[in-house]
């Protein structure tokens, strides 16, 4: 059925394709979809597999959409990948992208090449595009589900972390196709190995000098209109110097958002967060283009190819994500569902495939790559986020994005197998930890005077194993907290004389100290009181644990969400 309208007049189109996606995002929605598989559903339905309604001409005046759309998810990615808060993360983070850039590609390559009877070249150019993970779907479903906690922080990272691999990969795989197509090439191994080092090095510099300008100019700037406009800026300018270089757009956006919050973490108001009242129309354009441009009549050229792709991928991610969290003694629910999140594959995938139809090497065989990766592209694109958002759910990170109790204390804040002979040395640990972790301001003898004077005047030894010094800040709004958990128990001596095995240490400033009552009371009641929790939390391996069982379900009644209406005056205990 065809239904052409004209494709020469880009703000028609562009009115069409949105009006629908976010009609198709909203219907899938009331029945249970993520709006992420309405909207590319949409634009499947639009382009020409089913109504033609445009053709793939239609799409071209868009392009500068689509750049500007990766450009943002890329610098909201990148955003994720603040170094200090992933202080915990970098073993289990590590580990799976080793086995993505090994164990996947292997599956992949192995299906299509000794199953599918592929070209060694065929093999390698899709083994190295198996490893991309679509940053835009992943991102979309993690904030359309509100989701927060150990599980969401390790996909969004590990996604960036990924697509940084493949793209790295993907550039040496191609080279070396590329000089075995084209005997004239005379590459060597020398420049296969340069080409990607140079692709992601050009990368980090663009990304990092536009990053490090727009925190410099940004410095004094307060106006929310100003901020936008040198942040539109700063993306479009990343996005165009990267291209004039032949860099990756994609890459050096991404690194332009870790250069934002590693370099200023505390402005969070520059980069994706001003786009925030027309992101979701921005995301709903370029999902639904991403299914316009998929043409299933390619799929009868290369089913079997394509059915080879999806299979062996899905299960190298799995696989992957399963084994790396097991060797990284990650929490069970991060264990059992990340495998899961890993699925969507778009954005990256088709830039770097159209990459290979636009050269004239690959002119005998581009065809059918385009064909076969394309289609699977598809396929991974509509049920990928059918299984991201079933991992956040299973992980039980869902609907988590919301103001709890104890929202100060993160995987980040807190220590596991910790020691210390005296409570002097421990408290010297834990400041040190409160001053890296949080970014607090203050001067570390003083403070830590502060809290040895009041441990002197009573101790702030609670009883079986709980300790709960604190102290006081300057400035406002400021609310922190770190923890150290010893499973053996600290050697220094206490009122009940059982070692402490938990250490909480509290600061906060004085706009702040109703809540700092509240949740310091909630805290020594129910690790007093609940054996249950006290004995989960003391025999905890990593602060991924930790963090998991003060965030759990099971213990949402002292860490509760402050938006649901209880009364902390009336239900809570005098302040300790």
């Amino acid at each position: 059925m065809s239904l052409p309208l004209p494709s020469d007049n880009p703000l028609f189109t562009l009115a069409i394709l949105l009006a629908f996606g976010a009609l198709c995002g909203q219907m899938a929605k009331r029945i249970g979809l993520p709006s992420v598989t309405g909207q590319i559903l949409a634009g499947i339905l639009l382009g020409p597999s089913v109504f033609h309604v445009f053709g793939h001409d239609a799409a071209e005046g868009l392009r500068p959409i689509v750049h500007f759309a990766l450009g943002l998810i890329a610098v909201d990615v990148g955003t994720h990948l603040h170094f200090p808060k992933l202080r915990n993360s970098f073993s289990r983070l590590g580990i799976l992208l080793l086995l993505e850039m090994t164990l996947t590609p292997l599956l992949v390559y192995s299906a299509l090449v000794f199953v599918g009877r592929q070209d060694w070249t065929i093999g390698a150019l899709f083994a190295a595009l198996a490893i991309a993970t679509a940053p835009a779907t992943v991102m979309a479903i993690v904030k359309e589900t509100r989701s927060r906690g150990v599980y969401a922080r390790t996909l969004i990272a590990a996604v960036a972390l990924n697509n940084i691999a493949c793209i790295t990969l993907f550039e040496m795989a191609y080279s070396a196709v590329r000089a075995t197509m084209n005997p004239a090439n005379e590459a060597t191994s020398g420049s296969v190995l340069m080409a990607p080092l140079i692709q992601l090095g050009g990368s980090i510099m663009v990304g990092a000098l536009v990053g490090g300008l727009l925190v410099l100019f940004t410095r004094h700037v307060i106006k929310v209109e100003a901020l936008t406009t040198v942040s539109i800026i700063a993306i479009f300018l990343t996005t165009g110097i990267a291209d004039l270089l032949g860099f990756s757009h994609l890459l050096a956006c991404l690194f332009l958002g870790v250069a934002m919050v590693n370099l200023a973490p505390e402005k969070e108001e520059i980069g994706h967060r001003v786009f925030v009242n027309f992101e979701p129309a921005v995301l709903a354009i370029f999902f639904t283009l991403a299914g316009f441009e998929l043409d299933f009549g390619f799929l009868a050229q290369g089913w079997l190819l394509v059915a080879l792709f999806v299979v062996a991928r899905m299960f190298g991610k799995v696989f992957s994500g399963v084994l790396a969290m097991r060797m990284a003694k990650g929490t069970q629910n991060v264990r059992r569902y990340l495998g899961l999140g890993l699925i969507p594959q778009a954005g990256v995938a088709v830039g770097l495939l159209l990459q290979l139809g636009d050269d004239p090497v690959f002119a005998g065989v581009s065809q059918m790559i385009l064909a076969v990766g394309v289609t699977a592209v598809a396929i991974n694109e509509i049920v990928g986020p059918l299984t991201t958002r079933l991992g956040l759910h299973k992980s039980g990170n869902a609907g988590m994005d919301r103001a709890r109790l104890i929202d100060f204390i993160h995987e980040e804040n807190i220590l596991t197998d910790f020691q210390a002979e005296t409570k002097e040395e421990a408290l010297r640990q834990l400041i040190d930890l409160m001053v890296s972790s949080h970014g607090v301001e203050m001067v570390k003898k003083d403070f830590h005077k502060e809290v040895m004077d009041r441990e002197n005047i009573m101790s702030t030894c609670l009883g079986r194993g709980l300790s709960m010094p604190s102290g006081t800040l300057e400035g406002e709004d400021q609310l922190v907290g770190v923890m150290a958990i010893s499973r053996q128990g600290l050697g220094f001596k206490t009122p009940d004389g059982l070692p402490i095995q938990c250490m909480v240490l509290m600061a906060a400033t004085r706009d702040q100290m109703s809540r700092y009552h509240e949740a310091q009371a909630v805290l020594a009641r129910t690790l007093t009181a609940d054996w249950s929790l006290r004995i989960q939390l003391y025999n905890s391996r990593t602060p991924a644990h930790v963090y998991e069982i003060l965030h759990a379900e099971d213990f949402s009644d002292f860490n509760y969400f402050l938006d649901a209406g209880v009364d902390s005056q009336d239900s809570m205990p005098n302040p300790i």
